[in-house]
C-alpha cells in the first residue's frame, strides 16, 4: 500500500482534560497484568522492597517515550509505524519481527488460568488457558467498535483493582512495612543498595520492560491516540467489528470512507501551535494522572503486598504460586472470603490485559502489514486485523500444547525480548519526532535527554542480558 503525501487540514481545538481520559487506560491495563501484577510482586517477594526503584525509573521512562509516542500522532493524525515507513520502507518487517515472536507466548493468560483454577478447583491448566485465549478473541471479535470494547474493559477492571488493593495495603501493612517501602523507593534493600547480589539480571530487565506496557506495545499509543480522535487524529476512522460492526460499513472508518492509514499535517501558524500547545499540556496531564500516577501507587502497593504476605515465609513459593501464596496469608488474616476476591481480581486483571495485549498487537501487526504488502489497502483493515488476531490466538494455543505452560516463565522470556525491542522503538521514535516534525513542535531538550537516557537505558541492559545468556 502506498502511503499519500499528508494533506492539510484545520487543527481541531484542544478539548479539555475530563474529555481525554481513555487512552492512558488502555496502556496502563498493558502493564497492570504483567509487571505490576506479575514480576515487580515476584521479586518483593523474594528480594524484599528494596528492588522497587526499579519499578518507577521504568515507568518514569515509560512515560516520556509513550509522550513522543503521542506527540507524533497528535501532530500528523497517523501512527508512528506510518511516520517511520516513509523513512524507511523496510521498518515495517522489524515491526512484525519483533511484535510477533515476545508476544507469541502466552504467558500472561496462563497466569490468569492458574489463579482462577485455584479458586474454583480446575486441574487442567492449560486447557483451560485454552478456552481462555479463545474467549478474549470472541470478546474483540463481537465488540461493535474495538476502540471502546477495550477502552470500556479497561476502565471496570481499573476502578474495580486499584482501590481494592489500596484497601488490602493499608489494612495488612505495618508500620516498618511502609518504611521499608520508603527505603526501596530510593534502592535501600535489606542488606543490599538497588540490586541484591543473587538476582537474576534477565529477571530485572524483565521487570523493567514490564513496569508499563512494555516492548512494542508502547507504540500502540499512537494508534489509540488516533482512534480516539484526538489532535489531527480526528480525521482518522476506527475499527469496527465484521459481525457487529454495521451494515456495509464494516470495513470502513467511522466517516462512512475507507479506513487510510495516511494522516494530515496543519499550517505552523501562532494560532494552531497555541492550539497544538494545549492539546500536549492536556495529554501530558491525562498521561501522567491516569498512566504514571496511578500505575506508580498500584505497583508499590502489589509489590508491598507480596512482601508483606510471603517475604522470609516458610512456604515454597514458585513461579505464579506466589500470588495464591499471598491470598492465603490475606484469607488467614482478614478472612477467606477476601483472599479469594484477591485472587478473581487478579485473575481478571490479568485476562483483560492479555487481552488488550492481542489488540495492541494486533493493531500494530495490522499496519505494518498493510504497508509491507501493497496489495492491502485501507478497504482491508478489519478484515486483516481480526486474521492476524486469530492467527495469534493459534499461535499462544500452540505454544501451550507443545508444553510451554510455565507462567513466569513464559512472562519473563517475551520480556527479555520486548526490552531489546523498547531500545530500538526508543531511538526510533526520537529520530523521526526530531526529523519529521515541524521545530516548532518538536521535543524540547527536557524530553530528548530523557529519551536518549531511556535509550541507553534499555539498550545497555539488553546487551548485557544477551551477552550473558549467550556467553
Amino acid at each position: 500500500m502506498a502511503v499519500r503525501e499528508l494533506q492539510t487540514k484545520q487543527l481541531p481545538q484542544a478539548l479539555p482534560l475530563s474529555k481525554l481520559i481513555g487512552p492512558s487506560f488502555i496502556i496502563l491495563g498493558l502493564g497492570l497484568g504483567s509487571g505490576e501484577v506479575v514480576l515487580w510482586p515476584s521479586l518483593a517477594s523474594k528480594f524484599g522492597m528494596g528492588i522497587i526503584w526499579g519499578a518507577l525509573l521504568g515507568l518514569t521512562f515509560q512515560f516520556f517515550m509513550n509522550m513522543e509516542i503521542e506527540r507524533y500522532a497528535l501532530a500528523k493524525g497517523e501512527s508512528v509505524f506510518v511516520g517511520l515507513y516513509r523513512k524507511f520502507k523496510l521498518l515495517p518487517y522489524w515491526f512484525l519481527l519483533s511484535t510477533f515472536i515476545p508476544w507469541a507466548w502466552p504467558g500472561i493468560a496462563a497466569s490468569s488460568a492458574t489463579l482462577f483454577g485455584s479458586v474454583f478447583g480446575i486441574t487442567n491448566i492449560k486447557l483451560f488457558s485454552i478456552i481462555l485465549l479463545i474467549i478474549m478473541g470472541l470478546i474483540l471479535s463481537l465488540g461493535p467498535i474495538l476502540y471502546k470494547t477495550v477502552e470500556t474493559l479497561q476502565k471496570i477492571l481499573i476502578s474495580i483493582g486499584v482501590p481494592s488493593i489500596f484497601i488490602l495495603s493499608i489494612v495488612l501493612a505495618k508500620q516498618h512495612h511502609w518504611q521499608d517501602l520508603a527505603a526501596g523507593i530510593v534502592g535501600q534493600g535489606n542488606n543490599y543498595f538497588l540490586l541484591p547480589a543473587e538476582i537474576s539480571i534477565a529477571s530485572f530487565l524483565a521487570a523493567l520492560a514490564y513496569a508499563g506496557a512494555g516492548g512494542n506495545l508502547n507504540l500502540a499509543q499512537s494508534l489509540y491516540i488516533k482512534e480516539k480522535g484526538y489532535g489531527m487524529g480526528k480525521y482518522a476512522g476506527k475499527i469496527k467489528s465484521l459481525i457487529t460492526g454495521g451494515g456495509a460499513n464494516r470495513n470502513a472508518g467511522e466517516f462512512g470512507e475507507e479506513l487510510s492509514l495516511s494522516g494530515n499535517k496543519f499550517d505552523i501558524t501562532p494560532a494552531n501551535i497555541s492550539i497544538f500547545n494545549q492539546w500536549w499540556k492536556n495529554i501530558n496531564k491525562e498521561h501522567f494522572l491516569v498512566f504514571w500516577f496511578t500505575g506508580s501507587i498500584t505497583i508499590l502497593l502489589l509489590a508491598l503486598l507480596s512482601y508483606v504476605t510471603t517475604y522470609n515465609s516458610d512456604q515454597n513459593i514458585s513461579g505464579i504460586n506466589f500470588v495464591i501464596a499471598e491470598a492465603k496469608t490475606i484469607g488467614t488474616i482478614i478472612g477467606s472470603g477476601v483472599g479469594i476476591f484477591f485472587l478473581i481480581i487478579t485473575g481478571m486483571t490479568l485476562f483483560g490485559t492479555q487481552l488488550t495485549v492481542f489488540d495492541a498487537t494486533s493493531r500494530i501487526l495490522t499496519e505494518n502489514l498493510i504497508l509491507t504488502f501493497t496489495k492491502f489497502n485501507g478497504k482491508n483493515v478489519a478484515k486483516v486485523y481480526y486474521c492476524v488476531l486469530w492467527l495469534q490466538i493459534l499461535a499462544g494455543i500452540s505454544v501451550l500444547l507443545l508444553g510451554f505452560t510455565e507462567p513466569l516463565q513464559l512472562i519473563i522470556t517475551a520480556a527479555v525480548l520486548n526490552a531489546f525491542a523498547m531500545f530500538v522503538h526508543t531511538g526510533l521514535t526520537l529520530w523521526l519526532n526530531n526529523t519529521s516534525l515541524e521545530k516548532e513542535i518538536r521535543p524540547n531538550l527536557f524530553r530528548n535527554v530523557a529519551m536518549s537516557l531511556a535509550f541507553l537505558f534499555y539498550g545497555g541492559f539488553s546487551i548485557f542480558t544477551i551477552v550473558d545468556r549467550l556467553f
